[in-house]
Parts: structure tokens; sequence; C-alpha cells
């Protein structure tokens, strides 16, 4: 079987080598070529043609974000970025990811020396995926601007990868009085919380990362926060409550975890929804919320950037309906608004 090639971009010499060494630990990866800016990577790309290219997200003379939007516009590929811990680097990784970027590793430091261990994976993920010119920008929500009346209910969403091109997709369709929205994306630490300013910025509704008590508003959407804690509704299904917990399917927060949670304390009034994302995470979950009743739908295969939660969730039964990205934000919606 042929290897993943991949070109590496960063301005930083140690970086590169760091990012070559923990790329070619995996027998699968063949590290192309590396390159020391956004002109030099361009060269190399039309001489290489590599299947996968890391990508750092600052850098001298085009900045890694400038570089990214011209690539998936001009010559689509699966990118990963590298970015670091900073507040203006995760904003940046969190618009990489907004642009079309598969995923993102954050860049080693004295709390996280071993960041790079996630980086194969990330790539072979990434060398799966078919990158197509990015989608046109969102339109904003449309109509339900007055007639629309959330009608008790209770939405949750669940993505991974390619997710937050997703959420933008479908939250940009929900109107400012949504009915109460709980969302779990496979995020580390610092980035959900950026994620969720983002989609603030570029939605109706507003958009907050969730914090444990957290009364459930209608207009609101709560995004889970990324590291150790599960996000999951409380038992009168009126508050988000975070709970410590070890990894479920691989993830802390788990989708599954949420999903349940709301099977278990919402029941018929919750709609639920999963996205684009590698493995099973949430389709458990949401198979329990439709044996509770609840209205339940996957994103299909063509608009996903990673078929494999909404497959598990096809397969299993978990969904009731399967729909394209720009269907599933007004289904939604419409679902949170029957009254049966």
């Amino acid at each position: 079987m042929s290897r993943i090639r991949v070109l590496v971009v960063d301005d930083s010499p140690t970086m590169r080598q760091l990012v070559t060494r923990a790329l070619q630990a995996d027998g699968e990866i063949e590290v192309a070529g590396s390159a020391a800016s956004a002109l030099e990577a361009r060269e190399l790309i039309k001489q290489l043609n590599p299947d996968v290219m890391t990508l750092d997200v600052e850098m001298p003379e085009m900045d890694g974000l400038s570089f990214l939007e011209r690539v998936m516009r001009l010559r689509p590929m699966p990118v990963v970025m590298v970015s670091t811990l900073t507040a203006q680097g995760t904003e940046t990784a969190i618009s990489a990811l907004a642009l079309g970027a598969v995923d993102c590793v954050v860049k080693p430091s004295a709390a996280n020396p071993d960041s790079f261990g996630e980086l194969p994976a990330k790539v072979k993920v990434a060398a799966a995926v078919k990158r197509r010119p990015p989608a046109p920008e969102p339109a904003p929500a449309l109509g339900f601007r007055g007639a629309y009346q959330p009608a008790d209910k209770v939405i949750a969403i669940g993505s991974s990868t390619g997710g937050v091109e997703a959420l933008i997709a479908v939250l940009t369709r929900f109107p400012p009085n949504c009915a109460p929205t709980v969302i779990t994306q496979h995020m580390p630490p610092v980035f959900t919380r950026n994620l969720a300013q983002r989609l603030d910025r570029m939605c109706a509704p507003r958009v907050l990362e969730a914090t444990h008590g957290a009364p459930l508003k209608v207009g609101t959407v709560y995004v889970a926060p990324g590291g150790e804690q599960h996000l999951e509704v409380s038992s009168n299904g009126q508050a988000c409550v975070l709970k410590p917990g070890g990894p479920v399917n691989g993830h802390c927060p788990s989708i599954d975890r949420l999903f349940t949670s709301l099977a278990r304390n919402v029941g018929a009034r919750a709609v639920g929804a999963l996205l684009t994302g590698m493995g099973r995470d949430g389709a458990q979950g949401l198979l329990d919320m439709r044996r509770a009743g609840a209205r339940t739908c996957a994103q299909d295969e063509a608009s996903s950037v990673v078929y494999g939660m909404p497959r598990a969730a096809m397969e299993l039964g978990a969904a009731e309906h399967q729909y394209p990205l720009a269907r599933i934000g007004p289904a939604v919606v419409e679902a949170s608004a029957a009254r049966k």
C-alpha cells in the first residue's frame, strides 16, 4: 500500500523537524518535502502533489490563514493546521477550520509536550478526505422571525472532523429565538471558547461556551468546553451539567454522553442532529434519543467531510432522516417548532 505523502510547512526549522519526526515515526506516512514559507510551499505543491499538507498558522510574508484560503480556492487539498495555544492563535485556527482545514494540532509546549502524538492519526484522517472548494458564505437565518415559536424543545447537535464548517452552516440558519441548543464538538480546550465566540458573531442566537449549572434559555446555544468534562443536561432538562470523566468512544467531551442525557431527561421534547466526523461517537446516543421519542437526523455522505459518525447512526437506525448539510438547520428548526 502506498504511503501518505505529506508536505510540512512552517517557518521554524525546529518545528519542521519536530513535525517531520512525528510523522515519519508512522510507517504509513512519508514526508515528501518541507517549506519555510507560503511562497515556497506553493511551488512544492505543484512539484510534489502531496496528499496532505501540515500548515503553520503564523508565518511571515503570507500568514497560514491567507495561504489556506488561496489553496482551498485554487487547489483544494486536505490540510492539518499546526497552532499554538495563544488566544490569537486559537482564533486564527478556528478561522482556518471554517475555511476548510480538516483538523488542527497544538504545537508542543511545557504544559503539553506530547501534543504531536496525535498528528499521524489526524494526517491519516485528512488523507481520506476529498476536499472540495469552500461553499459560498452561508445565508443568514431565514424565516420563523416572528411566526416561529420553539415548542418547549431542546436541540442537541454532535460534530467532529469538519464540524466547524458544518456548525456554521447549520447555526446561521437558526432564528434568534431558537430552542435552547446544546452542542458537543470534538475539540481541545481553549479552542471551544474561540469557536463559541466566532459562532456568536456569525449567528442570530447567542452562542456561549457551556458552564456548569447554566440554565437552558430560548435563543441561546451552548458549546461543550473541550477538556476533561462531558456536557450533559440536568435531570429536569433545564440546565447544563459538566461532569468530569474519562474519554467515551475516545473523546471527552463525548457526543454520546450529551445525547444519552437528552434521551433520559428531555425525552420526546428533544431534537437531535449528528454531523460530520470520524468514528461512532453519538450514534448510540442518537438511537437512545429516538427510542425516547425525540426527532433525529444525520448529515448525508455527500456533504460530510468524514462520513463516519453519520454512517454509524444510519446503520443503527438512530436517525429518522438523512439530510444534506444545507437542509439540516431548517429541518431542526422546524422539528423544534412542532407541537407533536
